[in-house]
């Protein structure tokens, strides 16, 4: 049997009785490959999941159901970090505290009246209130530096100054920024038959980042990156691995450079599963500066990564095809190295964390 390609939609195998032909969203070859196998439903250790975003409007019932799924997997906390900011907060944390401790609350900023004079103060003031009705962290979306504009029309650039004061007052308040820039690098590339995500941008159009409507990915990361050094007192942890999950010696030169930036992990596990030798040494030798992150709320794939991160498995499937179309193989990661990328260096670094149901 001989398989080619013909355009890049279409998947043709010829030599079959009936000439079958199916589009490449339908292959699904079935491994022969028989290998040990490990699936496990639930963390090795009890952990923090520090990217996730839940309805801050919540009933009673929703939060009980959702703290029972947490338990199933050995979630001690979730941070949910669509937290708003003012009076949707602060009623968000109240219900929470239904559950207490199991959940860590986010703000988050209004960029609207960016120009005006003495906004960056303004807001510095509002996320200290914030803090004060229970939040515990800053998220930083990432519309921030792609599509937000001031009100010339100007693109709001990731290092932009008028930002400083509320940076400043997140150092001076202890608590961490968790900052999304950009996307992964290949959705700013042409969408062609070399790029890697192809498909999901043929499943997704939306999620193409088209030079003539977006900056470059290398001009966003360096405005990151540059944030990162203008502020070496606050705490940055770089969401999705800084989009680099696929050159950790860069990431790494970055960790090694910036002693306040951290990393996790959340939605970039394909990347990780493919190049397991070499990410199971990038983990120990960064294992302080790595957390545990999901960012979407789906119970059963959290077994892939627990999958991945506690077990030698070889050859088995990520739970998106269009992440990736290849297979992942486990980093079988040292206890130490899990204990921290599942709750120890959250502990270090999230105020209000009750450190009470973690292993010592």
């Amino acid at each position: 049997m001989k398989i080619r390609t013909a355009a890049l939609a279409t998947l043709v195998v010829v030599g079959c009785a009936d000439g079958q032909t199916m589009s490449i969203e339908e292959y699904e070859p079935r491994s022969t490959l028989a290998v040990p196998e490990h699936r496990i439903t639930r963390a090795k250790y009890p952990f923090v999941d520090v990217h996730n975003h839940q309805n801050i409007g919540m009933s009673k019932e929703e939060l009980d159901r959702l703290v029972k799924d947490m338990d199933a997997l050995n979630m001690r906390v979730m941070v949910n970090l669509s937290g708003r900011s003012g009076e949707a907060l602060a009623k968000g944390v109240k219900t929470a505290v239904i559950h207490p401790g199991r959940m860590l609350t986010f703000a988050n900023l209004d960029l609207a009246g960016i120009d005006a004079p003495g906004w960056g103060t303004r807001a510095a003031a509002q996320l200290t209130e914030d803090m004060k009705a229970g939040a515990k962290g800053l998220k930083i979306f990432k519309n921030f530096g792609m599509t937000v504009k001031d009100g010339k029309g100007q693109r709001v650039h990731v290092d932009d100054p008028r930002l400083d004061p509320v940076f400043e007052k997140c150092a001076e308040l202890k608590i961490p920024v968790l900052i999304h820039t950009a996307e992964p690098a290949s959705f700013f590339e042409p969408q062609d038959r070399f790029n890697e995500r192809w498909l999901e941008l043929k499943q997704f159009p939306g999620r193409a980042r088209p030079p003539d409507q977006f900056p470059p990915w290398e001009t966003l990361i360096g405005e990151q990156h540059r944030l990162f050094a203008r502020h070496p007192h606050t705490v940055f942890i770089d969401a999705h691995l800084g989009w680099m999950g696929g050159n950790l010696a860069r990431l790494g030169k970055l960790l090694d450079e910036r002693p306040n930036v951290y990393t996790e992990i959340g939605a970039v596990l394909a990347e990780l599963g493919r190049q397991p030798r070499f990410a199971r040494e990038w983990f120990v030798r960064y294992q302080d500066r790595v957390l545990f992150g999901k960012d979407t709320w789906a119970p059963e794939e959290y077994h892939v990564y627990f999958r991945l991160l506690e077990t030698a498995d070889e050859y088995f499937d990520y739970y998106r095809k269009r992440h990736a179309f290849w297979k992942m193989y486990g980093l079988d990661l040292p206890d130490e190295v899990l204990r921290k990328l599942y709750y120890k260096n959250a502990l270090r670094i999230l105020p209000g964390l009750d450190g009470s149901g973690f292993p010592k």
